[in-house]
């Protein structure tokens, strides 16, 4: 179908709403699969730096994922300096996830716009229909039922952009804060483990003396 057709067919809020799927699309897709590989990473990572007992300092790591970073400045850094780890840990995912987040909340307007660009497609649609009965006397069925077809062909194809896109939301967002939960847990299990370390280095040397 050349463009000129498939721009006749669907109308200039039809054309929009196929750029939103594709966009939704993308950001659906990259979204899963940067969760995936994060998750897998850090399964792999960071048993084998709590087992790493040949490091002076706790949860020494130098890498980019984001989970690990957590964890690490919680044990490093923030438990020293606030009571309230969950509140840190959420400090410290909003800025480890920004852009993740971002990206999120995109799919979100994407699902709550789409039906509004339907909307607008039938509007459009039915004014077409509308003009056409207005400046004919005896219309051609033809013209109106181009009308027609636009004005429910834009309101289909936003709601098949909207909810796909709203399940992709919410499957993400509860992926997400099941990161959250987990990272609370292994954040203090790290803190547990690396008070243990201390106390068994500070018995080691009263050992000594």
């Amino acid at each position: 179908m050349a463009w000129s057709d498939m721009y006749a067919a669907i109308g200039p809020a039809g054309v929009v709403l196929v750029g939103v799927a594709c966009a939704g699309v993308y950001l659906a897709l990259k979204s899963y699969a940067f969760l995936f590989f994060v998750w897998r990473d850090f399964r792999k990572t960071f048993p084998a730096l709590e087992k790493d007992e040949a490091s002076g300092e706790c949860m020494s790591y130098d890498g980019d994922n984001p989970l690990i970073c957590i964890v690490r400045d919680i044990v490093q850094t923030h438990a020293n300096h606030s009571e309230d780890i969950r509140a840190e840990i959420a400090y410290l995912f909003h800025r480890n996830f920004e852009q993740l987040t971002r990206e999120i909340c995109y799919l979100r307007l994407i699902s709550v716009v789409s039906p509004l660009l339907g909307l607008l497609g039938t509007i459009l649609g039915m004014v077409t229909v509308f003009r056409t009965i207005g400046q004919n006397a005896a219309p051609d069925t033809a013209m109106l039922a181009n009308g027609i077809w636009e004005a429910l062909i834009t309101t289909i194809m936003g709601l098949c952009v909207a909810i796909p896109a709203l399940m992709a939301y919410y499957f993400l967002m509860l992926r997400f804060k099941g990161f959250h939960i987990e990272v609370v847990e292994y954040s203090y299990r790290a803190l547990e483990f690396c008070q243990r370390r201390k106390r068994g280095k500070r018995s080691g040397e009263d050992d000594d003396v």
